[in-house]
């Protein structure tokens, strides 16, 4: 019997997802993101259901993002499904951040990309000593979406623009440091909790307080305050300007980082935090980027990322254009454009 990549479960008022693709360590596809949707819309207005959970089965963590392996296969078709599967998951990202209900999700191992999209819009978000958070995807020729409009631009300083043009990784006590996560608890802990959880649900708030420990020291205090200095700017010829003029060790190995991206994903991530720190709503987040993933999807940059560090894995990737001064301000204009009105994405209809 084949496994299902989603179990959807409740018990008593608790309902539960569980995403259950570990050999592909939970990546998400279309049939996934609406068996979610399914699950949340049809728990959000039961009052059975008083709080819901959100982990994953096994393997090395909850979701290494959006199935790009998928993603590269639909683009041949012109990209209709690659968009058709950008406005559900983006649907399900505004679901969880609008949701009635209470959701704790366990960020436990690896949390990137489409995983994050999950994580940061459920109002719980436990870190353990296994976490590991990034938003990668300026290095396959994308950008940070699913909500990092959100959630990057409004991390403490210039943190977000940092994570976003590096791709660098966290860990739990990070997360609990910048607020990405509200909760640390030891992983080897998290079954009892989420079986207190399941019998009481109207408590989940007192149950992840009491289970919570305090985080070993936080590695990002380290450079915080050297990303303010070098990541101050809001445009990539700029921050490349400080970087060079800078000395260090760190800020040299900063500068090599961005230098492997795709230039465009580069400007259009800067540009997108600059823009998404003025939105007041999630929703008009969401509508641009999904402005921009259905450009961006379309460019070169990311067939070739995805090509280079998916398909054929030699990591070695041909941005177009390879200069970051030969991607114009007008072409990511374009990409930030409004689509024709009938082409915007919206929310789900709510009850």
């Amino acid at each position: 019997m084949k496994a299902q990549k989603v179990i959807i479960s409740s018990v008593g008022g608790c309902g539960r997802i569980t995403l259950n693709r570990p050999k592909a360590i939970n990546a998400l596809n279309f049939d996934m993101c609406r068996t979610i949707i399914a699950a949340l819309q049809s728990w959000e207005f039961d009052p059975e259901i008083a709080a819901i959970i959100i982990d994953h089965s096994d393997g090395r963590g909850f979701s290494a993002g959006g199935d790009l392996r998928a993603l590269y296969e639909n683009l041949g078709d012109g990209g209709g499904k690659a968009l058709d599967f950008f406005r559900t998951e983006y649907r399900l990202n505004h679901l969880l951040f609008t949701l009635a209900k209470p959701s704790v999700c366990f960020m436990d191992g690896i949390v990137m990309g489409g995983g994050a999209g999950i994580a940061m819009p459920s109002r719980y978000r436990v870190a353990t000593e296994a976490t590991t958070f990034a938003m990668p995807e300026t290095g396959i020729g994308f950008f940070p979406d699913v909500g990092a409009g959100w959630f990057l631009s409004r991390l403490p300083d210039r943190i977000g623009q940092w994570l976003a043009l590096t791709g660098s990784r966290l860990d739990g006590a990070d997360c609990v440091r910048l607020g990405l996560a509200t909760h640390f608890l030891p992983r080897d802990g998290l079954t009892s909790v989420k079986a207190r959880i399941k019998k009481t649900p109207d408590e989940l708030e007192v149950i992840l307080s009491d289970a919570s420990v305090s985080p070993p020291p936080a590695r990002i205090d380290e450079t915080h305050t050297d990303i303010n200095r070098l990541f101050a700017a809001d445009r990539i010829g700029d921050v490349f300007a400080v970087l060079n003029a800078d000395p260090s060790v760190w800020a040299r190995e900063q500068l090599a980082e961005i230098l492997k991206k795709s230039p465009r994903s580069c400007k259009v991530a800067l540009r997108a935090l600059a823009e998404c720190r003025t939105l007041t709503q999630f929703a008009e987040i969401m509508q641009l980027e999904y402005r921009v993933s259905s450009r961006l999807a379309r460019k070169p940059d990311f067939n070739e990322g995805v090509r280079a560090f998916v398909i054929d894995k030699d990591n070695r990737p041909k941005w177009t254009p390879p200069r970051f001064e030969d991607v114009s301000d007008e072409e990511i204009d374009a990409i930030f454009a409004p689509l024709p009105e009938n082409e915007e994405w919206t929310p789900l209809k709510r009850e």
